[in-house]
């Protein structure tokens, strides 16, 4: 078996439970504090300047705080452990938040477009109060932060509600750099058209973040299987060195939010006792579960060559021949 099969990068699965809802809680933690720092802020600006731009604005920062807040629960609650209604876990919970940030990126995107077309037929020099410059600053400089923070723990732990709540702040992100760019295109350069460019460039990959985000979501609730070199990596880690094993096959995975399920057949020898064929599945399971901590396993021995035909087609039917060894 390859040593370094345990050394791979993070995703689904491979962080504990416990530590998947560290990392993530960090990352929505910092998402609501955000959140509440630029709400706040705003409406202090806006009640002292009276700013139709900066109301608008803040109205934005509210709504990111209400996502933020719901990815934050969201996370937590798939992180819990399984209990008697749920026996999988509630990892999609996830999934569920994924898709809902999916949408308000789009909806933002489509926004952002419309006001780059609006500015391209209809170019307007942008005015700005020192203060609404401040607000913008700060509001760049601290999701730029929050960014880096949600970058790392979706390196970790493959989040999908994370990997959505980050694209919810790339448009903002886009947003207010484009409208900087706007005032410096008016104000030093006199180009009244930069802000319409940026904006409909940053509108375009939004459009695209958000199709990845949602495509991610739905296949975990469509229980997509993992990866192919995710699946050939099980199956070696589950083949390990041992020679009593001949195949493994039928092997199914899935990803649930920070969980993995992993589920197959091992091709026994026919003649072992019940008692070794027990021990070699939880052999198996313990290599795995070393590179998988997050893993629901399920193990059936097959014994090699005297195996009646069991289980139901329906599960087996299309799956191309990489698939079912």
């Amino acid at each position: 078996m390859p040593h370094d099969l345990s050394h791979d990068s993070g995703g689904p699965g491979r962080l504990a439970p416990a530590e998947a809802r560290r990392v993530t809680g960090l990352a929505t933690s910092a998402s609501v504090a955000v959140a509440v720092v630029l709400v706040v802020t705003k409406a202090i600006v806006w009640y002292l300047s009276g700013s139709v731009a900066l109301l608008a604005s803040l109205a934005d920062s509210a709504l990111d705080l209400t996502a933020s807040l719901t990815v934050l629960f969201a996370v937590r609650y798939a992180a819990e452990p399984a209990d008697a209604e749920h026996r999988y876990g509630h990892g999609k919970a996830e999934a569920f938040a994924g898709v809902m940030q999916a949408i308000f990126v789009a909806a933002s995107a489509a926004l952002l477009f419309r006001e780059g077309i609006q500015h391209v037929l209809e170019p307007v020099e942008i005015q700005a109060s020192g203060w609404a410059l401040a607000v913008m600053v700060l509001s760049i400089v601290l999701t730029i932060g929050l960014v880096i923070i949600q970058t790392r723990a979706v390196e970790q732990t493959g989040s999908i509600a994370v990997e959505g709540d980050r694209a919810h702040y790339y448009s903002d992100l886009g947003a207010n750099l484009a409208v900087m760019a706007g005032i410096a295109g008016s104000v030093f350069l006199g180009w009244l058209w930069l802000d319409a460019a940026v904006a409909l460039g940053v509108a375009v990959w939004l459009g695209i973040t958000a199709w990845g985000v949602a495509r991610g979501a739905l296949d975990q609730l469509m229980d997509r299987e993992l990866p192919d070199e995710e699946r050939e990596r099980i199956r070696q880690l589950a083949l390990g060195e041992d020679p009593r094993i001949i195949d493994l096959h039928q092997l199914r995975t899935r990803a649930s939010g920070p969980l993995v399920h992993i589920q197959f057949h091992l091709g026994l020898p026919a003649d072992l006792s019940l008692r070794e064929a027990h021990e070699i599945e939880v052999e198996c399971e313990r290599r795995l579960m070393a590179v998988y901590p997050a893993a629901d396993i399920m193990i059936h021995a097959d014994p090699h060559g005297a195996a009646e035909p069991h289980g139901t087609a329906f599960f087996r039917a299309g799956l191309a021949p990489n698939h079912e060894h």
